[in-house]
């Protein structure tokens, strides 16, 4: 009876310690990929502007501006504002 005993105790150990390596594999597995470095100057903020015809938000540097306003794009400066 003893060598029944021990004989469970030691598949159950082995079970045990084939879970634990599973489950960490699992989780290394499924973890999120390592972010890429910044460069030092691309993690600055750019303001954002808005269109004066279709209020959408854009960065200052990519709009236009006419008539002391901001656009997202030379054709809604020629529509100018939304009515």
């Amino acid at each position: 009876m003893a060598k029944l005993l021990i004989w469970i105790v030691i598949i159950l150990g082995v079970m045990l310690v084939a879970r634990m390596v599973t489950h960490r594999n699992a989780r290394e597995r499924s973890a999120p990929p390592p972010r890429p470095e910044r460069d030092a100057g691309s993690g600055t903020a750019h303001s954002m502007v808005r269109c004066e015809h279709c209020q959408i938000y854009l960065p200052r540097a990519e709009a236009f501006m006419s008539q002391g306003k901001t656009w997202c794009s030379a054709e809604h400066a020629r529509l100018g504002l939304k009515k």
